[in-house]
């Protein structure tokens, strides 16, 4: 399940926060040095995850909640996120039934006020999260994520994942480097707790953002070993393995 998952990950424009580390030295040459020619796929890949969350995370919730008698709040949310989102530069089409929304950032604001006219019921924390995300709210959308990193499976797995996620972007915003620092490595105990199953769902991805997370860290021994096991545990997975092949790569493996 975790494998077609992974596979459908697609770019988003202006969805979330620049993922944008600063310098780390190691070795007399800067981490962003190293690792400059693939910082565009780095955050295409970090920026989709949210948008696989938020699919995943809101047909579990409406799945689960549709025997509820809050179906038709659900309906008015699902209404607002199935309108879609135009071409970059384009104008709004008159013939169309229903507004479209300039961008993914747009529309994911419109979610969040479709949720909060129906009420906190018609979402669960994780989409809720990956909607505050998207429009830039770092810190509302690390207190939604901690509301559900205790679920059981999945649901669990994809909250602390999008926690890690969370709290990686806010580290790296900071200017201050112990702040930064600090910011980091808390980020990387949540990717540590995020699915210590060797054989769950999404287990490689954890391991892969330990890698990222060591890596802006400056420490490349453990980065590496990181990445190799997320490497073996991933290998059937394309697309991440290419990435851990290129993050290899720019460490001088």
């Amino acid at each position: 399940m975790a494998d077609k998952e992974d596979k459908k990950d697609a770019p988003l424009s202006n969805a979330t926060p620049r993922f944008d580390p600063k310098p780390v030295n190691v070795g007399g040459e800067s981490l962003v040095d190293r690792i400059y020619p693939h910082r565009k796929k780095i955050a295409i890949f970090i920026v989709s995850g949210f948008a696989i969350w938020a699919v995943i995370a809101v047909v579990i919730h409406f799945r689960e909640s549709g025997q509820q008698k809050a179906t038709a709040k659900i309906a008015a949310v699902l209404e607002v996120g199935e309108r879609k989102v135009r071409e970059p530069n384009a104008t709004p089409d008159p013939k169309d039934k229903e507004p479209s929304f300039a961008d993914p950032k747009e529309r994911a604001a419109a979610i969040l006020d479709a949720i909060a006219k129906q009420g906190t019921e018609a979402a669960g924390p994780t989409y809720r999260a990956s909607l505050l995300v998207q429009v830039g709210k770092l810190d509302e959308a690390i207190t939604e994520y901690k509301k559900a990193q205790s679920q059981i499976g999945l649901d669990g797995v994809l909250a602390r994942e999008g926690l890690g996620l969370a709290q990686e972007m806010k580290a790296t915003a900071e200017k201050d480097a112990t702040t930064r620092q600090k910011g980091l490595e808390e980020a990387l105990m949540t990717f540590q707790a995020m699915q210590p199953d060797e054989k769950g769902p999404r287990r490689a991805f954890a391991l892969y953002h330990q890698g990222r997370v060591f890596e802006l860290l400056g420490k490349q021994a453990d980065a590496k070993a990181m990445f190799e096991k997320a490497k073996e545990a991933g290998k059937e997975a394309a697309e991440l393995t290419q990435l851990i092949d290129e993050r290899l790569a720019s460490l001088g493996t």
